[in-house]
């Protein structure tokens, strides 16, 4: 649910959530909350109460929107994308991943009206301490997390559920041919053939990199 559609358009009918779409593996639907509006000039957002700055989502758009769509299906969650939220992780991707319907309202402006969020929302999220103009791109960000990691959605299954965060480590370097390119050499254990030690240094390096970088994941 936005009021920008443009801004996502693209990027859900491309890359693997375009082919999860095509393979029934996934299904998008973008609703502009404009199309809700009762206002003759389809506004769909006010001057806050108090004299704060900005300008608020109003309440009537978004609760007739969600409204037409819980007439359709039932919903697992609704969630707003506002920086103040839950924050957003691998773990949350694979959780969400689990759902059969969600509902993403996009923030925009200074924020929606709080009754929405008091009413209506079953989940806050945020994809980082910053802020967008809106939520559009992080309802984009989640949707390729959660999607990517749906059965079918990958081609190499194993490769989603190696990827960084998924056990809360980064990932282990990864390299490809030529094995020897300006004398920059792939480490001499991946050409061993060796899958156990293999496997042991994958783990080692992902720990080592994780502690390097990222410590606070290893906290988890």
């Amino acid at each position: 649910m936005t009021v920008i559609p443009e801004l996502i358009e693209g990027f859900m009918n491309e890359s693997i959530i375009g082919r999860a779409q095509k393979k029934g593996i996934a299904e998008i639907h973008i609703h502009n909350l404009r199309d809700y509006s009762t206002d003759r000039h389809r506004k769909v957002d006010d001057y806050p109460f108090g004299g704060f700055a900005g300008m608020v989502m109003k309440c009537q758009p978004i609760d007739d929107c969600i409204a037409a769509l819980k007439a359709e299906r039932d919903y697992d969650e609704i969630i707003f994308t506002t920086p103040d939220g839950q924050q957003f992780d691998q773990p949350m991707a694979n959780e969400l991943s689990l759902k059969k319907n969600i509902i993403i309202l996009c923030g925009h402006y200074k924020g929606v009206d709080y009754r929405i969020r008091e009413h209506l929302i079953t989940k806050e999220v945020s994809i980082g301490d910053f802020v967008l103009t809106g939520g559009e791109l992080a309802a984009a960000c989640m949707t390729d997390a959660i999607v990517r990691v749906l059965p079918g959605a990958i081609g190499d299954e194993q490769s989603a559920l190696s990827d960084s965060f998924q056990d809360n480590l980064l990932a282990a370097p990864v390299y490809t041919r030529p094995a020897d390119y300006k004398g920059w050499q792939v480490p001499d254990i991946l050409l061993s053939g060796h899958e156990a030690k293999i496997k042991d240094w994958e783990l080692q390096q992902a720990i080592e990199r994780t502690q390097r970088l990222r410590p606070d994941l290893l906290k988890k």
